[in-house]
């Protein structure tokens, strides 16, 4: 372990009871698109795995940098992907940090260890925003190199303020490169104002036409409703109702939760097949106040893919990363956008989301699947020239990567999708400079 102190916290994003954790992948640009650093060419055909083989011939592996990893389903420390480099393990607010099935956690292992095969793991379990920063403080007391946080909590503030978010900055101020997923809420995310022109008889119209959201998914459902800290004092709901397109029927009602210090709501429900919608309601006087209405587990018939990025990835100088299908050569759909609410760009690069999805039984796809995959790279980096800042990381991480999506910084695709020969040449001839 370096000197300095750098974590990689690779947290999953799973959806399960709380609600607040998602999961998501992420892959590679098509290589003919860019202008490689190193003087030998890559084909297009050697792909991604193939550049990462390529640095590790080169001696380029992670060694002497750590990586920590952080995930609400745990770890197979047995599993022949990661045993080898599993340094310590610990649980904060759960049971066992190990886990005999091959969960997510354990996937996400899996891509650190594929990109960075010497790389030491620190492996932490957490399930709530408690134990995740205790395990975030864990991870930057052991001075591990990298924080991967590959999960998203729904209900936080989009602005970098709430704890989820601060928890990720503190971190990076303390020496560690954090990673983090946008999300997977493009197609999920709701948000407006709570206004006289939007508000009729205390209910918010999503549409000029439509004060009712429908959903589509399975029969486990999960909604949050969250709004502005300065306006923690006001009451704001959300309704779900089952409809056979005549009559309808009240189902759940969101309830406050509890788990942080900030303003939402949230329903967690298991219901029966068949056509639902949500409602919002608020106070009698319009507050303007902006509400964001996201779902993990149902896309929105009235969705807004701007701004629909979850903390961490909203914290500042966090590295947050988009899922990229670079099979496709285009974003992912579900991917989260930026800016956030306070006008950052958002999403600072994307990666591939399917090159690894093998890594898991059921796939391993999404923005938190990335974020495994730029954390390998980060810890290549690291390697590559120990001297390097976060700060100097993202850099590198940015201006090597392969412009995809709209020419330029877009919030959609951010600076573009990692290159990890390109930035590891980069440190390197940062080095000799």
């Amino acid at each position: 372990m370096r000197d300095r102190t750098v974590g990689l916290l690779a947290v999953v994003a799973i959806v399960c009871l709380t609600g607040s954790i998602a999961m998501l992948a992420v892959t590679t640009p098509a290589d003919s698109r860019q202008n490689r650093a190193d003087s030998e060419p890559m084909s297009v055909s050697e792909g991604t795995a193939g550049k990462f083989d390529r640095l590790h011939a080169a001696g380029i592996t992670g060694s002497d940098v750590s990586v920590g990893i952080v995930d609400p389903t745990g770890f197979d420390t047995e599993s022949k992907a990661i045993a080898g480099q599993v340094v310590e393990t610990r649980s904060f607010g759960v049971g066992s940090a190990h886990e005999t099935r091959e969960a997510h956690g354990t996937a996400t292992a899996a891509v650190v260890s594929r990109t960075a095969p010497d790389a030491d793991l620190y492996l932490a379990r957490i399930d709530s925003v408690d134990s995740y920063q205790q395990a975030v403080d864990w991870l930057v007391g052991a001075n591990v190199d990298v924080i991967v946080a590959p999960v998203s909590f729904y209900g936080q503030p989009g602005d970098g303020t709430g704890p989820v978010a601060r928890s990720a900055t503190q971190a990076t101020w303390s020496g560690s490169v954090f990673i983090a997923p946008s999300g997977n809420l493009a197609q999920s995310h709701w948000s407006g104002r709570y206004t006289a022109e939007t508000a009729d008889n205390r209910t918010i119209s999503f549409t000029n036409e439509s004060r009712r959201n429908y959903v589509r998914g399975g029969t486990d459902i999960t909604v949050w409703l969250s709004w502005e800290p300065d306006h923690a004092d006001e009451e704001y709901t959300v309704e779900l109702y089952r409809t056979n397109g005549t009559d309808s029927r009240l189902v759940a009602r969101s309830q406050p939760y509890r788990g942080d210090a900030v303003p939402n709501e949230r329903i967690v429900a298991d219901v029966r097949p068949g056509d639902y919608y949500l409602v919002v309601r608020g106070p009698a006087s319009p507050t303007g106040t902006r509400l964001r209405l996201v779902s993990p587990t149902h896309d929105l018939q009235h969705a807004t893919a701007r701004s629909s990025i979850v903390a961490p990835g909203t914290a500042r100088r966090t590295i947050t990363v988009g899922a990229y299908n670079s099979r496709v050569d285009q974003l992912e759909p579900f991917s989260s956008r930026g800016p956030t609410v306070d006008s950052r760009t958002g999403v600072d690069v994307v990666a591939p989301d399917r090159q690894f999805a093998a890594a898991a039984p059921d796939g391993f796809v999404g923005s938190s699947a990335a974020v495994p995959y730029v954390g390998g790279t980060a810890a290549l980096l690291l390697e590559a020239n120990e001297s390097l800042s976060p700060r100097d990381t993202e850099r590198l991480l940015e201006q090597t990567a392969s412009d995809v999506g709209r020419p330029g910084l877009d919030n959609g695709t951010g600076h573009g999708a990692v290159d990890p020969v390109r930035a590891v040449r980069a440190a390197q001839n940062r080095t000799d400079g």
